[in-house]
């Protein structure tokens, strides 16, 4: 039993180097910011729709666009109840001790969800054929040292149909 188990570490061991191989070769990922004017809890309002260069080849402008679209549109009808509940709690703070904010906080988190699972369809959908991951990320801000939610667009690495022994 022992020796199962020593042969089945190894091939662990294998697949481990060579996904790590695979993942040093994949360029770096692409970071679409939020460019909105209004951020609740480090989430923009709206996400660039501008087409970055490095996508070139990878994926149709078009498709990009329509992905930044679909995002955006759910950002522009769950923000606006977030603020006005951020307002209400912000008023209503100093009587609750602070409970009136709990509101703020689970819709946040519940439009976080949203955009994840919708940027979860839009890989199963299309970005994974394409070897790319589209996911919600925190990041620091550039100009300062708050943390801001990011669209992180990864490479994913081609595995090889033959691999040399």
């Amino acid at each position: 039993m022992a020796d199962f188990d020593e042969i089945y570490e190894e091939e662990e061991d294998e697949e481990r180097a060579l996904e790590e191989q695979l993942l040093k070769y994949s360029p770096d990922p692409v970071v679409v910011r939020g460019s909105g004017h209004v951020t609740v809890f480090g989430l923009s309002n709206k996400f660039e729709s501008e087409f970055p260069s490095s996508l070139t080849g990878k994926v149709a402008p078009e498709e990009f666009k329509a992905s930044i679209n679909r995002v955006n549109s759910c950002l522009k009808k769950n923000l606006p109840v977030i603020v006005r509940w951020l307002l209400c709690g912000c008023l209503c703070c100093c009587c609750t001790l602070g409970c009136s904010m709990w509101p703020v906080i689970c819709l946040s988190k519940r439009t976080r969800r949203s955009i994840e699972k919708l940027l979860e369809w839009e890989n199963n959908r299309l970005y994974h054929k394409l070897c790319l991951h589209w996911r919600l990320s925190k990041r620091k801000c550039e100009t300062n040292n708050m943390m801001e939610y990011v669209i992180l667009i990864e490479f994913l690495p081609k595995t090889p149909i033959f691999r040399p022994d």
